[in-house]
C-alpha cells in the first residue's frame, strides 16, 4: 500500500517545552471530555485522535502534564451517546470534543460547557449554532459538509467509467443538509446528462432491496455522501457494489479501505488537528460564541486499485495523478 501522507507517532516527556506550555506549570490541570462516534480500536479514529494530541502538543499541552483528557469511544448508537455524555458532564471538563454522530446528544447534556465540534454535516440547518459566522451559545467548531463535491463525485464516476448514466444516491432522509446535498447532485447530474436514484441508507433490507433493483438497468453507479448511516452500514454497500459490479464513489477513505473503488472528501485528521487550536483557545479564556464556524480547507482522493481491478476498471493516469493514495 501506498501510505497516506504521514500518520503520527506521539512522543511525551523529551521535548523541549514553548515558552506557553511553561508558563502554565503551577498551574491546575485542565480537562477535556471526548465523545467520540466510533469504536476505540478503529485504526481511522486512532489517526485523527493522535493528529488532536499533536495539535495540543504544538500549542503546549501535554496530557499528564497540564492537560487531561477524558475519551469516551462507542460505536453509531444514539442511547449510549447520551448516557457517556453525561458521564462527561459530570467530570465538569473545562471544554468538550465531539464528532458528527454525538455532538447533538453532547448538546443536550449541558448548554453551558464549550463544545469543539469536528465533521457536523450541516451545523446550522441541524440547528447547533445560530449561523457560521457567528455561532452563539456554547458550541463551535468545523462543519462536513461541501455541496461541491457533488460534482465531483459525478465526475469521478464519468472519469472512472465514461459509461455510466446512471446512480443511486445513498441518503438519510432525516439526516442535517441531506435535502441540500441531493439538491446539489441533481443539479451536477442534470449538466453532466445523468440520472439519480435516491436510496433511503438507513435500513439494511432497503439497501438491499433498493440496490439489487437498480442493478437490474444497464450502466449504473453509485454516490455515498456523508451520512452516519452510510458509514454504518458501509460493510452492505460495499459488498452490494462488489456483487452488482457497481463502480462506487465515496466521500470517506475508509470506505475505499474496507473495499470501496474510490474516495474523494475532506481530510478529516486535518480537522481534527485544527480543532486542537479550537480548544486552545477556549482553555486560555475565549468564547465559543465568538469562535465562527469553519470549513474543510484539505481533500484526499484514495483509489482501491484492487477493487478497480475486480470490475474490470482501468484507472485514468489524470485520475492517479491527481490521488494522494493508492490501496493495491
Amino acid at each position: 500500500m501506498i501510505q497516506r501522507r504521514e500518520f503520527i507517532t506521539l512522543v511525551g516527556g523529551t521535548a523541549v517545552w514553548p515558552m506557553a506550555a511553561r508558563a502554565q506549570e503551577g498551574r491546575r490541570m485542565r480537562r477535556i471530555g471526548a465523545l467520540m462516534g466510533v469504536p476505540a480500536g478503529d485504526p481511522e479514529w486512532q489517526v485523527r485522535s493522535a493528529r488532536f494530541l499533536q495539535g495540543l502538543q504544538e500549542l503546549g499541552w501535554t496530557v499528564g502534564r497540564n492537560v487531561q483528557i477524558y475519551w469516551h469511544w462507542s460505536a453509531l448508537d444514539r442511547e449510549r451517546y447520551r448516557a457517556m455524555a453525561a458521564e462527561l458532564v459530570a467530570v465538569r471538563p473545562d471544554v468538550l470534543l465531539t464528532n458528527g454522530p454525538t455532538t447533538p446528544a453532547m448538546r443536550q447534556a449541558t448548554r453551558t460547557i464549550p463544545i469543539v465540534f469536528v465533521g457536523v454535516a450541516d451545523p446550522v440547518g441541524g440547528g447547533l449554532v445560530s449561523s457560521l459566522a457567528h455561532p452563539g451559545g456554547n458550541l463551535t467548531g468545523f462543519a462536513a459538509m461541501e455541496y461541491g463535491f457533488s460534482a465531483k463525485w459525478l465526475q469521478l464516476l464519468k472519469q472512472i467509467a465514461p459509461n455510466v448514466t446512471r446512480a443511486a444516491v445513498m441518503r438519510d432522509p432525516g439526516a442535517p443538509g441531506g435535502t441540500g446535498q441531493l439538491g446539489a447532485l441533481q443539479g451536477a447530474a442534470f449538466i453532466l446528462g445523468m440520472e439519480l436514484t435516491p436510496v433511503d441508507n438507513t435500513d439494511p433490507g432497503e439497501i438491499e432491496r433498493a440496490i439489487t433493483e437498480f442493478a437490474r438497468r444497464p450502466d449504473g453507479g453509485i454516490v455515498v455522501p456523508r451520512s452516519a448511516a452510510s458509514l454504518s452500514n458501509r460493510q452492505q454497500i460495499i459488498a452490494l457494489a462488489a456483487q452488482h459490479r457497481l463502480p462506487a464513489v465515496y466521500d470517506q477513505r475508509r470506505f475505499v479501505a474496507d473495499g470501496g473503488l474510490i474516495s474523494y472528501g475532506i481530510d478529516n485528521a486535518d480537522l481534527y488537528w485544527r480543532a486542537a487550536a479550537y480548544v486552545d483557545r477556549i482553555l486560555k479564556g475565549e468564547k465559543p460564541a465568538d469562535l465562527p464556524v469553519q470549513a474543510a480547507t484539505k481533500f484526499e482522493q484514495v483509489i482501491n486499485l484492487k477493487t478497480a481491478k475486480a470490475l474490470g476498471l482501468t484507472m485514468p493516469p489524470s485520475i492517479l495523478a491527481t490521488t494522494d493514495e493508492v490501496i493495491e
